[in-house]
């Protein structure tokens, strides 16, 4: 039903899905969005997953999990932290993968405003659990939803942080945010 949804919601609103690699890329990884600039990013990137057939899950406030609509939240893949708390979100991460399989949104800008250098704390998830990053972005100039491009946990393990943040930045620089004023593509 939820395949069925997506793809017709995404259709509607003129967007498209561009996969880059293999689909099953998308089945246990962290799933970089960037840039972040706009709630839209996570509903079209939702709708995106869902039309291909895979789960989904993000950390969100816990405010919003609790919240009158907060079933409607988890439904759709959201996991309340609270944030006013000291949280070891890398173990509670990888205790999530040890469960259950799915892709795991991350938005390392933190927020949907400028910031000067992206949080790591994606890197460290992806190593922690063994599972690959994988790139997401929405173009909104274009209108299409990239998916799918990974970088494998062998490569993780063996590479720089900083050779994979420059691979990163390289591939975010095509990609057009909702508003760009807000997108730093200098990520580390």
């Amino acid at each position: 039903m939820k395949k069925l949804f997506g793809k017709l919601m995404l259709k509607l609103v003129g967007w498209k899905v561009v996969l880059e690699g293999d689909v099953d890329n998308l089945d246990r990884c962290i799933l970089v969005v960037a840039p972040h600039t706009a709630n839209e990013e996570y509903l079209l990137g939702n709708l995106a997953y869902w039309s291909l057939g895979k789960p989904l899950k993000v950390i969100i406030k816990d405010e919003h999990t609790k919240a009158w609509y907060g079933f409607l939240v988890k439904a759709i893949g959201g996991i309340g932290i609270d944030r006013s708390q000291k949280n070891d979100l890398v173990k509670f991460v990888v205790d999530l993968f040890n469960k259950e399989d799915f892709s795991l949104v991350i938005t390392p800008e933190g927020t949907r405003s400028w910031v000067p250098k992206w949080r790591k704390g994606f890197y460290h998830m992806a190593l922690a659990a063994k599972v690959p990053i994988v790139f997401a972005a929405g173009d909104f100039k274009e209108k299409i939803m990239y998916l799918g491009r990974k970088i494998s946990v062998q490569d993780l393990e063996t590479r720089t942080y900083e050779e994979i943040m420059a691979e990163m930045e390289e591939y975010y620089k095509k990609i057009h945010p909702k508003f760009p004023e807000q997108w730093n593509p200098k990520i580390y």
